[in-house]
């Protein structure tokens, strides 16, 4: 890693507060965005995520059946609160 990296890391976490974006979304975004080693470590660290984002990767708009409205827009399906 690189001074690059952490730098990257510090505006990521900056905008995660602005945005109120929950860390399970920010998971999400990593898993998609990963080569095929980084997500595989991904995957391993978090199964039930990445099996959330296959499930709603192929889901129309992303929702699954058993998805309940949330008054948050980012609301955290896996635990059932907000992030």
């Amino acid at each position: 890693m690189s001074w690059h990296h952490y730098e990257a890391g510090r505006e990521i976490e900056a905008a995660m507060h602005e945005r109120n974006w929950p860390f399970y979304g920010l998971v999400q975004a990593a898993m998609r965005r990963a080569d095929t080693a980084n997500r595989d470590l991904l995957k391993a660290a978090w199964p039930e995520v990445w099996e959330d984002l296959k499930a709603r990767y192929d889901a129309p708009g992303g929702v699954l059946p058993d998805d309940e409205p949330s008054h948050s827009r980012y609301g955290d399906e896996i635990h059932g609160g907000t992030a």
